[in-house]
């Protein structure tokens, strides 16, 4: 079965804008949408996989190395000659039941005690590589391989040893996580490498929520028939992304917003400065993702929400979340 259009979610803007913030910009660092059950996190995360694009990338090459890249993996580098084929980026899931050798891809000890040759079985991460590694109920890793993660998305090389024998090969991935709060928390560590984080709950406008049920049922009747109706609006969604990313090396930053940022990330007690330069990331991204070659300061505070909330050491503010009510008496106090 098709995966459901993600034009057709129904509401969730917030989350929506993250993840496609991410397809333009794969260094912003990744998305955690967070909430309750039957929230449409997984759906929307597996309807991305219709609007990534198609990219050129050296035949036979399991880290799917792009030519001319700096992070082509070692056997790509060496070659003198290579053929390159299309290859359309994906969605690949990472069970939360996954071992570490699945995760990581192992080594073949025979050969390299006896033969001295380095036979490497990718794992997961290697699949990853250039594409979005998801991870559904993210929360309930195992500590292991949350540290896996944590190393390959700060490094960007995943790195096997065994009995002496090492092997390293690019993993440069979007790391996508969804979770049920009730279900327990995020380690810390993890959870700021997460560029944005976003919240989603169930729909509470009734007309939205009849529209969404409406198209849900109407999907499952017809799966085929459903997607080919909004594929005109996920085409449209997949020129405008593209765009995007032509028009994101373009983008400037007015020296205002520098200062901008650093008074909000002292307002809210923000840890280091990764909020700081996020913030800015994210609303260049904005701005090119809205046909724009300049950012401004509504782009910082749209996007502000998604960066700094779980990254606010206290809540300096009155409402809930800890966030202002008026972003502009912090930006002009």
């Amino acid at each position: 079965m098709r995966n459901y259009p993600f034009c057709a979610i129904v509401g969730q803007q917030q989350m929506k804008l993250a993840l496609l913030l991410n397809l333009v910009n794969p260094a912003l660092g990744g998305v955690l949408i967070r909430g309750e059950k039957g929230t449409a996190k997984s759906t929307a995360v597996r309807g991305l996989e219709d609007l990534m694009d198609e990219v050129t990338v050296i035949e036979g090459c399991a880290f799917h190395c792009r030519p001319g890249s700096p992070d082509m993996c070692d056997e790509c580098r060496s070659k003198k000659e290579y053929k390159t084929v299309p290859y359309r980026r994906r969605v690949i899931e990472l069970p939360v039941s996954s071992t570490e050798d699945r995760v990581v891809g192992s080594l073949d000890m025979e050969k390299a005690i006896k033969k001295g040759e380095k036979v490497f079985e990718p794992g997961l991460l290697a699949q990853a590589n250039g594409n979005i590694l998801y991870v559904d109920e993210i929360n309930l890793l195992d500590d292991h391989i949350v540290d896996v993660l944590l190393d390959s998305a700060a490094m960007g090389v995943n790195t096997v040893e065994r009995e002496g024998v090492s092997y390293s090969h690019p993993a440069r991935f979007v790391l996508v996580g969804t979770m049920n709060p009730e279900e327990g928390d995020l380690r810390p560590q993890l959870l700021d490498r997460f560029g944005l984080v976003t919240e989603v709950r169930g729909e509470q406008d009734i007309a939205k929520r009849s529209e969404l049920i409406a198209r849900r049922l109407e999907y499952e009747k017809d799966p085929e028939g459903f997607c080919k109706k909004w594929e005109p609006q996920q085409k449209a969604m997949r020129e405008r992304l593209t765009r995007a990313q032509e028009l994101l090396p373009k983008v400037n930053i007015p020296e205002s917003l520098y200062t901008d940022a650093a008074k909000i990330g002292i307002a809210l007690s923000v840890d280091g400065h990764r909020a700081d330069i996020t913030l800015l990331k994210a609303a260049m991204t904005l701005a090119a993702f809205n046909g724009r070659t300049e950012a401004e300061r509504s782009d910082l505070i749209a996007v502000a929400p998604m960066v700094l909330t779980h990254r606010m050491r206290r809540q300096p503010f009155d409402t809930a979340s800890g966030l202002p009510a008026d972003w502009e008496s912090v930006l002009n106090g």
